[in-house]
């Protein structure tokens, strides 16, 4: 947080888009707390000119919207998953082992929720169109992904904690998702080469 505010006292202009995991921020949308916005959504324009409708994504998850006590157990399932697979990624590092995602091969397996995810991503992308954006940027899947969907750029940045994914946007406009890499600094983690600059 302190590195977010100080680049935002350094004139850089950021954006907090609330999610499901950190509703209570939804309370303060349409204000700026030193120097970082809170909105319920946003529109970015890359570089290259291209629209993209920035959202969460959870206004699109039918669980989260109409059945709240179930998306409450969903998400103290998934916290109890990450706490395991912290564990877990503990005793794979000292045994030399790389880092590996419990709740995403979890995620993976289930039938079910692959088919949830390819809904999530047309109803999105279909939405974005609709409003007239080229693109959309979301999260709420923590499913890290760039793709063509019916004409429409969908970008998932993924998450920090289980996928460790960001998305940036090169100085030429051209979008990448980044993996962080155990042991990498930073910056490098972040950033693949000097000329990039993080969205």
């Amino acid at each position: 947080m302190q590195k977010l505010l100080r680049r935002a006292r350094k004139g850089c202009r950021i954006v907090f888009v609330p999610g499901n995991h950190d509703e209570f921020a939804r309370m303060f949308v349409g204000h700026s707390f030193g120097g970082i916005e809170v909105v319920e959504e946003g529109v970015h324009v890359t570089a290259d000119g291209r629209s993209l409708w920035v959202i969460h994504g959870d206004h699109f998850d039918a669980v989260v919207q109409c059945a709240k006590w179930l998306a409450y157990v969903g998400d103290n399932l998934y916290e109890f998953t990450l706490k395991l697979n912290r564990h877990l990624n503990n005793l794979r590092g000292r045994l030399g082992l790389p880092y590996w995602s419990l709740s995403a091969y979890l995620k993976q397996k289930v039938k079910k929720a692959l088919n949830y995810v390819n809904s999530f991503e047309q109803a999105v992308a279909r939405e974005a169109r609709h409003r007239g954006h080229g693109g959309v940027v979301c999260g709420h899947i923590h499913r890290a992904e760039m793709r063509e969907i019916e004409g429409v750029l969908y970008c998932n940045d993924g998450d920090w904690v289980e996928s460790r994914t960001a998305l940036v946007e090169h100085l030429d406009g051209r979008l990448e998702i980044v993996h962080w890499r155990p042991g990498a600094s930073p910056a490098a983690a972040a950033t693949p080469n000097h000329e990039e600059e993080t969205a």
